[in-house]
């Protein structure tokens, strides 16, 4: 089934870029001033993920942490069966000890996950992180670049930074918790993107080959025709992964937590950007093309 509709995507696109643009800004905003809120992964720490077998109070975690002298204090996170305790500087072996000892205390046979990051691994993970977005961002500039043409691959990266960023800006807007788990989530996040973009440029190709543009009233029902011939395709996908990914959120551990709310954001500003951003894109980069080949033909002739 096909959908089919009266709404013109690439003439209410402006509305569109409007909304993107006012977000960006905000979020460029929020992160010249407070920055992203960065896990253990990112910034020196240590990080102390405790299953319990008796249910603790917070009072209790509150009391036990008191006695640890420190620059910030803890972050603590309380769940029926699992408790996690961010510390924003690194446990020595004797303080990891006292904090095993204390828990078990209160709460025998509980058992623990340990992970520390010191400076100089939190900033070489940050500069993988970064180095990893922008390799795929540039294979897939080349590979759409080989398929279609420059103008689809133009509107393809844009499309999947703008995604990428929209979701940086939101955790960064919340104040939420950046870690490893929130990059693999990007790269997931870039790769949906694209290949629902790709989907619709597909059809645009291949509409191309039959479509008669004489103005940029025929470019805009082209693309409009590609998206309303895809849509039904890309909002099964979108809904299908969106409904795993909320599962994920809602009965996953909390470790995870994190992961699936930033594949939920991204999912559902991948397939925003695919119909209301890249493809619009893609005809005003087109449109362009179309005015100044016209103006070049009394020249040559």
């Amino acid at each position: 089934m096909r959908f089919k509709g009266t709404f013109n995507f690439v003439h209410s696109s402006k509305y569109f870029f409007i909304f993107s643009i006012v977000v960006t800004i905000l979020g460029v905003a929020t992160l010249s001033i407070f920055g992203l809120n960065y896990g253990v992964d990112f910034s020196s720490g240590t990080n102390v993920d405790i299953t319990i077998k008796k249910q603790v109070e917070k009072t209790e975690v509150d009391k036990l942490l008191s006695k640890y002298e420190m620059s910030k204090a803890p972050q603590v996170t309380m769940g029926s069966e699992r408790i996690n305790i961010r510390f924003n500087e690194v446990l020595t072996d004797k303080m990891e000890k006292q904090l095993k000892d204390d828990f078990s205390k209160v709460s025998p046979g509980s058992s623990f996950e340990v992970n520390t990051v010191d400076v100089e691994i939190a900033k070489e993970l940050q500069r993988n992180a970064i180095w990893a977005v922008l390799l795929s961002s540039i294979g897939i500039i080349i590979y759409v670049s080989i398929r279609f043409e420059w103008r689809f691959a133009i509107a393809a990266v844009i499309a999947l930074l703008h995604d990428a960023f929209m979701v940086i800006s939101v955790f960064s807007i919340f104040r939420l918790e950046v870690n490893l788990p929130f990059i693999i989530a990007i790269l997931t996040i870039i790769g949906y993107s694209i290949n629902d973009t790709i989907v619709i440029f597909d059809r645009i190709r291949e509409n191309l080959r039959f479509a008669k543009l004489r103005n940029w009233n025929d470019l805009a029902h082209l693309v409009n025709d590609s998206v309303y011939q895809t849509l039904t395709r890309s909002i099964n996908t979108v809904l299908t992964v969106l409904v795993a990914a909320v599962c994920l959120f809602i009965f996953g551990s909390e470790s995870i937590r994190m992961f699936s709310l930033a594949i939920i954001i991204g999912l559902a500003f991948g397939a925003y950007s695919s119909i209301f951003i890249a493809s619009p894109l893609w005809a005003v980069l087109k449109n362009k093309e179309k005015k100044t080949s016209t103006a070049k033909k009394p020249q040559q002739a």
